[in-house]
């Protein structure tokens, strides 16, 4: 453990903060608790049936919003989700860019390794694709442990392809190709006659994020493979969510009543989504769309102090998510000067009021009235480490330059 002082640098808080949990995340294997995971109790061996529905539902919101950890309690065990080893992955690279050490190439190959073992059932699926390592109840859908979901196995696709570029394993590079076409073959659907990417098979509740994220996949291995099909696919899926864009530039969750919310780390996820479509078609369509969203997530989800606000009208709950997809949004899409240091200010304010410096980890969340400290390692952890480990080496590239 290191003390995490405030008079280092914010660079070496960082750099220290990253390893500390890195370091911690090792000792317990890389497993943890997530906010979803309390179907995973024993607790259902007995009543299997209670999973689904209203008790479900209530169960996993229980557990997510807590301020008591009573996983021990209900036989709910720690496990390696596939998304949060995937944002491992991604850490260590960049770790490995800045360090040129073996000890995280090794160690993100052995995780890799891992990934490989533990995809969705390929004879049902017919490619490459992920889902969580729990039943995962929720207000549109039902999903067992294990039913590949797009974010999942786009998260996971990328970092296994990012490992193949340094390892030239073939292996890791072929799974993350295969996944683009899960997404073709068991994600894309239509609302109104217009395609979308689905978040899981078989549903067909519609949110932009999961779409963007879907179609930026397929565009990114429609310039590996020279798949114009693909290509296609996603302009047209991308199109939609373009379409739907709020003249302000913002965009809700999605189409359900419930998902009427505008929130900071999914409106980050879309610009991301865009911004990489954009990258691999060498297209210039959405940069209307784009500048107008990113200048709407620049006014609306920052604090004066720097908070990463949750939502467009309130910034509780205060959430490292919020703040480890700001540093990708603002340094990956925007890039200026002032995103940098808007980056600055936002992680030197998490640092201040979210890290616990005893235990080498984030809290959940916070609000006015009570905080979350439980260690959900997919949700907090592995999002710090490889956004800090993102930053550190962007900050590194930023000094080098000037």
């Amino acid at each position: 453990m290191q003390l995490i002082k405030e008079k280092m640098t914010l660079q070496d808080r960082v750099n220290a903060i990253s390893k500390d949990i890195l370091s911690s995340s090792q000792k317990n294997e890389y497993k943890g608790a997530d906010p979803f995971d309390g179907l995973n109790s024993k607790f259902f061996n007995l009543f299997p049936s209670l999973k689904k529905g209203y008790f479900g539902l209530a169960w996993i919101q229980f557990h997510k919003r807590s301020v008591v950890n009573f996983r021990d309690l209900f036989f709910i065990p720690k496990g390696r989700n596939p998304k949060g080893i995937g944002l491992f992955i991604l850490g260590l690279i960049e770790q490995y860019k800045k360090t040129n050490s073996s000890d995280y190439l090794n160690e993100a190959i052995e995780l890799a390794d891992w990934l490989l073992t533990v995809k969705s059932d390929v004879k049902e699926w017919g490619h490459a694709c992920w889902g969580y390592h729990f039943d995962w109840n929720a207000r549109a859908f039902f999903v067992p442990k294990g039913k590949p979901n797009v974010i999942t196995t786009i998260y996971v696709s990328q970092a296994l392809l990012a490992l193949s570029e340094l390892t030239n394993n073939n292996e890791y590079k072929n799974a993350a190709i295969d996944a683009a076409y899960f997404i073709k073959k068991s994600l894309l659907s239509e609302v109104d006659g217009k395609p979308f990417i689905a978040y899981i098979p078989g549903e067909k509740a519609f949110v932009h994020n999961a779409s963007l994220w879907g179609a930026a996949w397929l565009a990114k291995v429609s310039t590996i493979n020279q798949d114009s099909e693909l290509a296609t696919i996603a302009l047209d899926v991308a199109k939609l969510s373009v379409d739907e864009q709020g003249e302000d530039g913002s965009w809700v969750y999605g189409h359900r009543e419930h998902h009427q919310f505008i929130d900071g780390f999914h409106s980050g996820y879309n610009l991301e989504a865009l911004h990489l479509i954009k990258e691999s078609l060498n297209t210039d369509i959405f940069d209307e769309s784009i500048a107008k969203g990113l200048d709407y997530y620049r006014k609306s989800f920052f604090s004066e102090e720097g908070a990463a606000k949750y939502y467009n009208n309130n910034q509780y709950p205060l959430d490292m998510h919020s703040v480890s997809q700001a540093i990708f949004t603002l340094l990956k899409v925007g890039g200026t000067a002032e995103d940098i240091k808007q980056v600055e200010k936002t992680i030197n304010w998490s640092i201040d009021k979210l890290y616990l410096n005893n235990k080498n980890k984030f809290i959940y969340q916070k609000t006015p009235l009570f905080t979350n400290s439980t260690n959900y390692i997919r949700w907090t952890q592995a999002w710090v480490f490889y956004s800090f480990s993102y930053f550190s080496n962007q900050r590194n590239a930023i000094n080098e330059n000037n």
